[in-house]
């Protein structure tokens, strides 16, 4: 009983005995987590030094993909599989960065969506360097200065990205992983009004995927084609006339406001990104394999007898993309996607057939493909 002058102590409910009792489980929970995340990250330091020994490369994106998609077969829930990727690319991230520092370049500056795809691909605890262009990305990469690029292909709303197909043919790199992102584009600027926007910046793509919006919105306002979307932010915060189409990200790192979101021409606008290297990943269970070819353009049915090879063994081809060689008017080359990987038996047959008609072979890569499209920024 409490003394004359003395409030009585509150009563503790039983939701709030019980609430306190969870939270006590949770934190033993969260403990035993950290126990078992250093545990693996004790394994993973070992690998590193075999690794090493062996010079293999740090980052394996098969067997990342394979953790990710182990565990979302033997997830029996409640925690969502959709959780399951953010939550171990960030595991993965932190206890590889224990093997040695890996390095990514990516078309920069600092909230472009090439920015984003790094980000999500890697996580965090990887040196991320952006850099002016993306024929810089494929530079930095041959060169031995950074361990790995990322760089778009394609988009659905604009097709190919012609700036990646043409490094190919100047760069010796591999192509050693993918990344999906769905892209959702943002008008922003410094006071986040319509009636302040003098001019529109942002790269080609962006610009060409928000097309009919700015006609709708802003017809008679210039469009000014910049190296990145980020770029555009940067301008944008200089100047006030200046809006520029970018991701929320870029709002966020320059300070802007959004004038409108997901300013995208389609609901699916989704960007595909590939990863290169200077060596190819260990072979999978669900590779693509990227090639390029040459052949006479004197002769009849070239390209039905390079195709035919995959066809008659079944093999699906996802892509088929045709760029023009420089120096050499009217000649192309031809950028296919195949579903399977080099090593495999019919693909290996395929492309040996292939290399009987073709002037030119050359594989990019086997690597694994993205198994889902990411979430919008």
């Amino acid at each position: 009983m409490a003394e004359p002058g003395q409030s009585s102590p509150a009563a503790v409910s039983p939701d709030e005995a019980k609430l306190d009792e969870l939270r006590e489980r949770i934190d033993a929970v969260d403990t035993a987590l950290l126990d078992r995340i250093n545990e693996r990250a004790r394994l993973v330091r070992e690998v590193g030094r075999l690794k090493n020994f062996s010079r293999t490369p740090v980052y394996a994106a098969g067997r990342e993909a394979a953790i990710v998609e182990r565990l979302r077969r033997e997830n029996r829930g409640p925690f969502p599989d959709a959780g399951i990727a953010p939550v171990f690319r960030e595991i993965i991230s932190s206890t590889r960065s224990l093997e040695a520092e890996v390095r990514v370049a990516y078309l920069g500056p600092e909230g472009t969506f090439a920015h984003l795809a790094a980000s999500r691909q890697f996580g965090d605890l990887v040196e991320l360097r952006g850099v002016p262009s993306i024929a810089d990305v494929f530079a930095a990469v041959e060169r031995g200065k950074v361990d790995l690029g990322i760089v778009p292909v394609e988009n659905t709303t604009t097709g190919v990205v012609t700036e990646t197909l043409d490094a190919f043919s100047e760069f010796d790199v591999t192509v050693c992983g993918e990344s999906v992102l769905e892209v959702s584009q943002t008008l922003l600027s410094q006071s986040g009004r319509l009636e302040d926007v003098r001019r529109v910046a942002s790269h080609p793509q962006p610009l060409a995927q928000c097309r009919d919006w700015l006609s709708r919105h802003l017809a008679d306002v210039e469009r000014v084609e910049t190296a990145s979307s980020a770029t555009a932010a940067q301008a944008a915060a200089r100047d006030a006339g200046v809006a520029a189409i970018a991701s929320s990200m870029a709002g966020r790192v320059y300070g802007l406001r959004a004038i409108e979101e997901s300013i995208e021409d389609r609901a699916d606008n989704t960007t595909r990104f590939l990863v290169l290297s200077r060596e190819g990943p260990t072979p999978g269970d669900q590779d693509l394999t990227s090639v390029v070819f040459t052949i006479r353009k004197d002769e009849a049915g070239a390209l039905f007898r390079l195709l035919e090879p995959f066809a008659r063994r079944g093999i699906n081809l996802t892509s088929i993309q045709q760029r023009p060689m420089k120096g050499k008017p009217w000649e192309y080359l031809f950028f296919v996607d195949l579903e399977g990987n080099r090593d495999e038996p019919r693909v290996e047959e395929a492309l040996k057939a292939a290399e009987d008609v073709a002037t030119s072979v050359r594989v990019l890569g086997s690597f694994p493909r993205s198994p889902s499209v990411g979430g919008r920024d």
